[in-house]
């Protein structure tokens, strides 16, 4: 019984050695706090996030994940201290602005000419631009293939011998008009070659204007003065044509109903000036191209053709 007693003795002699401490971190004491969770630690300096392109077809689902990560990322930063600034932020898309023409081909129409005085040489190069227009190219080689189409048995001749004749000679009509209208008779009289239009005016009052441009006109100056382009040009223009146009009558009757033809349909140039820019400006259609080849063909009869 005494052997025994000392080995009884020894645990118990053990287990009061140990510290109290490491008993109680085993062991916590019911009602204790425990202790916190340490706190996700952020680089002192992260590298700011770089937003990507805008892409205009982003769906909302993707715009909602990209707001929220966003959001996200602020709040982060604004607990370490950084600015809220260099966070990506969701990146919005400019509006989008259709597309404005390259060329608006009917501005010049609609606006008309501006006012001021023309220079020698800046007529001449508008006697030019008149005459290159791809519209008057199209207004001839349509005009000459009509005519020749339908009558086979005119002055030009069939075919395409004659469809070649009319073309050249539609040309060379043109170019006397232009080069006497538009550059010398009105270099020569400081007129200004444009019609200038009244887009504010009562429509009585613009049929008026549109008849009367054709005898009186606006000078360099701005201030009124006789048409000599159409006056002489017109005389001019028939003359030099009884030279090459085929199968028209040259005597002195024959030239002066062609100058008073040529100056009654005069107006039909100015009223297709004057009005077709009002109605495709209500109907939002680009008519200049109708514009033109009308004016062509009006100002053809006024040159005279057969």
């Amino acid at each position: 019984m005494c052997r025994a007693l000392p080995a009884l003795l020894l645990p118990a002699l053990l287990f009061s050695a140990i510290p109290a401490t490491s008993v109680q971190a085993q062991s916590p004491k019911p009602g204790l706090p425990l202790p916190d969770v340490p706190q996700a630690q952020l680089p002192a300096h992260p590298k700011p996030l770089t937003p990507g392109p805008c892409q205009a077809g982003r769906s909302i689902t993707a715009a909602a994940q990209a707001a929220s990560l966003g959001a996200a990322a602020g709040a982060a930063g604004a607990a370490a201290g950084l600015n809220p600034q260099s966070v990506l932020q969701p990146k919005t898309c400019p509006p989008q602005t259709p597309l404005a023409p390259l060329i608006n081909w009917y501005a010049r129409f609609t606006t008309g000419p501006q006012v001021k005085p023309l220079t020698p040489k800046e007529k001449g190069w508008l006697a030019i631009r008149n005459v290159v227009d791809p519209f008057n190219a199209v207004t001839i080689l349509g005009s000459s293939a009509i005519a020749v189409g339908s009558d086979a048995d005119s002055p030009y001749g069939p075919g395409m011998r004659g469809f070649g004749r009319s073309v050249g000679v539609s040309y060379a009509q043109d170019m006397t008009g232009e080069f006497f209208g538009t550059f010398l008779i009105c270099s020569l009289t400081h007129q200004d070659p444009h019609y200038h239009r009244m887009p504010s005016a009562s429509i009585p009052h613009r049929i008026g204007h549109a008849v009367l441009q054709v005898l009186w006109t606006q000078g360099d100056d701005g201030k009124g003065m006789m048409n000599y382009a159409n006056l002489a040009g017109y005389a001019i223009g028939d003359e030099v044509g009884n030279l090459y146009v085929p199968g028209r009558e040259t005597n002195l009757p024959a030239s002066a109903e062609r100058y008073a033809t040529g100056l009654a349909t005069a107006p039909i140039d100015n009223f297709i000036t004057e009005f077709v820019p009002d109605l495709a400006s209500h109907i939002h259609v680009r008519v200049v191209l109708i514009q033109r080849i009308i004016n062509q063909v009006a100002r053809n009869a006024s040159a005279g053709q057969p």
